[in-house]
């Protein structure tokens, strides 16, 4: 992978898929929080273009039985990176994507208004791939460098921020593997 650069919260030469579903920032100098989840469309299944789709609000209902469940979500995230690696951006990262939701980060409420979203296609029952933990850390690192109130002990799962309602990035995140990776000049 070639080294990540952001302009005016665009990653650079990465693949791009606009999500309708972001709020401008109400502060644009507060980014100071890193958030890892997992997706996968249909559950456990991996590959295809749903969760471009979903994060676009174009989800058909009719193409398997979950999306009829979530068939009115209006969710994002800034990025997701997939199985072998490669990422995807939905969502300036100077905007607000809709990731977190009900949520609390060091006694602050709502932190999409102030934290930046990365999904890790994967689910709760298997690990995920070298070559996530790995754009993962290229991806944190630029991210910190961009950003630099996102420090490493503001790096949390969504089950940090949602405890009780998610438990992503799940009993298979290595954070200290994800530690070490981001540690590393």
């Amino acid at each position: 992978m070639n080294t990540l650069h952001i302009d005016n919260g665009w990653l650079l030469g990465e693949k791009q898929v606009i999500s309708p579903h972001f709020d401008p920032r109400p502060f644009n100098d507060d980014i100071s929080l890193l958030v890892i989840h997992y997706i996968s469309l249909p559950p456990d299944e991996f590959g295809g273009d749903f969760i471009d789709r979903f994060f676009q609000g174009k989800l058909d209902p009719t193409e398997h039985p979950y999306f009829e469940e979530i068939k009115d979500l209006k969710v994002s995230a800034h990025c997701l990176i997939n199985r072998q690696g490669n990422i995807t951006q939905y969502v300036n990262f100077n905007d607000m994507a809709w990731h977190a939701g009900a949520s609390s980060f060091d006694g602050r409420e709502k932190c999409n208004q102030f934290s930046i979203g990365i999904e890790l296609e994967g689910s709760n029952n298997q690990p995920f791939t070298q070559e996530q933990y790995q754009t993962l850390a290229k991806l944190t690192k630029v991210i910190i460098k961009t950003y630099p109130k996102i420090t490493p002990e503001r790096i949390v799962g969504h089950c940090d921020i949602a405890p009780g309602r998610k438990i992503d990035p799940g009993q298979y995140f290595d954070w200290c593997y994800y530690r070490d990776l981001i540690s590393q000049t």
